[in-house]
């Protein structure tokens, strides 16, 4: 089984930096993806109303990032500590949401896909920029 552990959101001016984390348990990063889901506060990931793909990276080091973010996130990964960070400076307003961690051999561009989620999913972290 599959487990994420979230961590580093926060609440953060515009213009601000916030760092997110998330450990695997249960996982082999080398021939998968890891990577970011975001959806606006109050609401679930459900059809009709899917969580928007942020970021991934997988084993070989190949990322994607939305066009959103471009420039201003950072997706990494601590392969020993089985780890991927998103660094995410220059936030704003519009950025906040909450993030999910999330991991399985591909990631789609939204969640749910076909009616069903990664096969890790994290609890998610609440991410607050003011203006």
């Amino acid at each position: 089984e599959v487990q994420l552990v979230e961590s580093g959101g926060g609440s953060v001016q515009a213009g601000g930096s916030l760092r997110l984390s998330c450990t695997a348990s249960g996982f082999t990063f080398d021939d998968s993806e890891m990577g970011w889901y975001r959806q606006a506060p109050g609401n679930e990931c459900e059809p009709g109303n899917e969580c928007e793909l942020v970021s991934t990276i997988r084993g070989d080091g190949y990322t994607y990032y939305a066009d959103s973010v471009k420039g201003r996130f950072t997706i990494s990964q601590d392969n020993a500590k089985n780890t991927v960070y998103l660094q995410m400076n220059s936030l704003k307003p519009e950025d906040t949401a909450v993030y999910y961690c999330a991991a399985d051999s591909f990631l789609f561009l939204d969640v749910p896909n076909g009616g069903s989620f990664p096969n890790g999913w994290g609890q998610g972290t609440q991410v607050t920029v003011s203006s």
